[in-house]
């Protein structure tokens, strides 16, 4: 059994007592907090959080009942399985910044994806799962079936195919932990993924048909009903990990039900925390503070909020550790 506080927490508990630090502490709080009081959990996540191996600490949580919902980006879907099968083959390039656009082209050309200092192996990730996804997608379609791009994921990794490429302990693959607790996604944009588009050329090749997945509004409407049932007693929080349309999209769903569908029972995003780099003056999404979400009826005023201007891949799994005691 773990102790009460475990070496992570007690650490923070011991030094993070100022600035950034202090926030990353208050929110890690304000996270465990909504938990005991019976509150559920939405984490947003964008960026390259899968390629960063956030999966060592989030698919704890997910194991642990800490999340209850997760918003995301296509590619953070995918690069949690390209993790998973074809981790040996990575390449580490610290030195990333002093690169040629010649030593750019030599990476393309050896079929290396650049992420800042960590390069994604296109055949043996991409190519690995490619050929049993194709599958399962034309054989729900031959069936009339459609599913979210997350359900098809989940028959993926459920179905034991990808098993024998296995190349991290798979407890530390967070989409394997939300398959087994068929933990609810939602992936707006989904489009924008590798595996986007690939199903888009097998639809311009009329292999597919675009329906066979369902869109980024199925997903809103679903979203809708997940939210309306669950934004009651302590209500629902956000915890959002970057910006981009994995937070907007799921957010959102709040003023959609009151100014569009004209629900008044319902609360709004009951904690906030964000973690960004990006600047507040720029008029983005990903750098407005808590107060302009107001505005907009996504929060409300006495919503427990925090921003932490800091490194996700730092900060993120530190929180994680914080609720999971460690």
């Amino acid at each position: 059994m773990k102790e009460e506080n475990g070496a992570i927490r007690t650490f923070m508990s011991q030094n993070y007592l100022h600035f950034n630090a202090a926030t990353v502490v208050d929110a890690a709080q304000g996270y465990e907090q909504h938990l005991l009081e019976g509150g559920k959990m939405l984490i947003s996540l964008a960026g390259a959080m899968s390629t960063a191996e956030l999966g060592i600490s989030l698919a704890e949580m997910i194991r642990n009942d800490k999340v209850d919902i997760i918003s995301c980006t296509g590619a953070n879907l995918e690069e949690d399985i390209m993790n998973l099968v074809a981790h040996s083959h990575y390449k580490r390039i610290p030195n990333y910044r002093d690169l040629t656009p010649q030593d750019e082209y030599d990476l393309l050309n050896n079929k290396y994806n650049r992420v800042t200092d960590t390069c994604i192996p296109e055949e043996e990730a991409f190519r690995r799962i490619q050929s049993h996804i194709e599958k399962i997608w034309k054989d729900a379609e031959a069936k009339g079936e459609r599913y979210f791009p997350h359900q098809y994921m989940y028959q993926l990794l459920l179905s034991g195919v990808l098993e024998e490429h296995y190349e991290i302990d798979p407890k530390n693959s967070w989409m394997l932990a939300a398959a087994e607790k068929n933990l609810p996604i939602v992936v707006p944009g989904w489009e924008d993924s590798t595996m986007g588009n690939i199903f888009a050329s097998y639809v311009i090749k009329g292999e597919l048909q675009a329906n066979t997945v369902k869109s980024g509004i199925e997903y809103m409407v679903w979203l809708a009903d997940w939210y309306a049932t669950h934004a009651n007693g302590k209500g629902i929080g956000f915890f959002q990990i970057g910006g981009g349309i994995a937070g907007d999209f799921a957010m959102c769903v709040a003023p959609m039900l009151e100014q569009d569908l004209e629900r008044d029972d319902l609360l709004k995003w009951r904690y906030y925390c964000q973690i960004t780099d990006s600047t507040t003056s720029y008029g983005s999404y990903s750098g407005c503070i808590p107060n302009e979400k107001i505005t907009w009826g996504k929060l409300d005023v006495d919503t427990p909020s925090y921003v932490i201007e800091s490194d996700a891949t730092i900060v993120a799994p530190l929180i994680f550790a914080w609720i999971l005691k460690w």
